[in-house]
C-alpha cells in the first residue's frame, strides 16, 4: 500500500468548514384549534346594570308621588312640576328616573321588591270607652263620639254652647236609650245608626225641638228616646245615613 503522502498535503491542519450564524428556526408547536363550547350560544347574558333595567307602571307612579309631593312643599314650580311628571311616565329605565328626584330631600326611593307577606286579618278592634253619662258645655263645646259605651240613660245640658252627641260607632248597653236634653240659649246635636228606632217628645221655648222619628225594620232594634227643653236654643236628632248598628251588638244584647 502506498503511505506516501498526496501532492496536495502541504503539511498544515486542514482549514475548519465555516459554521452558519443563524440559528434554525424551532419548531411550530401543534396548537389545538380554538372551538367554541358546546352550549356556549345557550348561555345567559351578563346581569345589566341597575340602570339599564327597565321600570314598571308601579316605579313611575313612585316618582310621580314624590314629584306631587315636592310641588306642594313648593319645590318645585308648576313647570317643573309638569316637566318632570311627563318625563317620569315616559321613562324606560331606572337610569331615566334617578334624575327626576335627584335634588329633591325626599324619602330615600327604592325599586327593590318587598317580600310577600302572610294576609294579615283586620286590625283587632278597640274596647269601647267609658264615658260619664251626662255631657255639659257651658260657654263653650262638648263633644261624645267614637266607639264608646253607652247607658240607659244619658243627659245633655248646655248654656250659650253646643253639645254633640253621635251614637253611630257607640256600644249599646241597652235595649232602651234615653236622652234628657236641657238647651239654654244653646244647640244639642243627637245622631243615631241609621237601623235602631229614634222617638222623641220635647219642648221648645223661643226655639226648636226637632227629632226625626223613624221605626227600625228589626223589632229588636235598639231604642232612642229624645226627651227635654230647648229655651232660646234647639234640638235637632235624627239618622246618620250610612251608619248601621253592628249585628254583634244586637247578640251582646241577649236579643237573639
Amino acid at each position: 500500500m502506498d503511505n506516501s503522502p498526496s501532492h496536495d498535503d502541504s503539511g498544515q491542519p486542514p482549514v475548519p468548514v465555516p459554521v452558519p450564524m443563524t440559528k434554525p428556526e424551532p419548531k411550530s408547536e401543534s396548537r389545538p384549534e380554538l372551538r367554541p363550547e358546546a352550549g356556549a350560544a345557550a348561555r345567559p347574558h351578563a346581569p345589566a346594570a341597575e340602570a339599564e333595567l327597565r321600570v314598571s307602571d308601579a316605579d313611575r307612579e313612585k316618582v310621580a308621588e314624590l314629584l306631587r309631593d315636592a310641588y306642594a312643599e313648593g319645590r318645585l314650580d308648576a313647570d317643573e312640576h309638569a316637566e318632570r311628571i311627563e318625563a317620569a311616565y315616559a321613562s324606560k329605565t331606572f337610569g331615566d328616573l334617578a334624575p327626576l328626584t335627584r335634588d329633591l330631600p325626599a324619602r330615600p326611593l327604592s325599586f327593590e321588591k318587598q317580600p310577600l307577606s302572610a294576609p294579615q286579618g283586620p286590625p283587632p278592634q278597640q274596647p269601647a270607652r267609658q264615658e260619664a253619662p251626662t255631657v255639659v258645655a257651658i260657654f263653650g263645646g262638648a263633644s261624645r263620639k267614637g266607639r264608646w259605651r253607652v247607658g240607659s240613660h244619658l243627659s245633655a245640658f248646655t248654656a250659650f254652647g253646643g253639645v254633640d252627641i253621635d251614637l253611630s260607632d257607640a256600644v249599646f248597653e241597652s235595649p232602651e236609650v234615653e236622652i234628657t236634653v236641657t238647651a239654654i240659649f244653646g244647640g244639642v246635636q243627637i245622631r243615631v245608626p241609621e237601623n235602631v228606632s229614634l222617638q222623641g217628645s220635647g219642648i221648645g221655648i223661643f226655639g226648636g225641638f226637632d227629632v226625626r222619628e223613624q221605626t227600625a225594620a228589626d223589632p229588636y232594634a235598639p231604642v232612642v228616646r229624645v226627651k227635654g227643653l230647648a229655651l232660646f236654643g234647639g234640638c235637632e236628632a235624627k239618622p246618620r245615613r250610612g251608619k248601621k248598628l253592628k249585628e254583634w251588638v244586637r247578640r251582646q244584647l241577649g236579643t237573639d
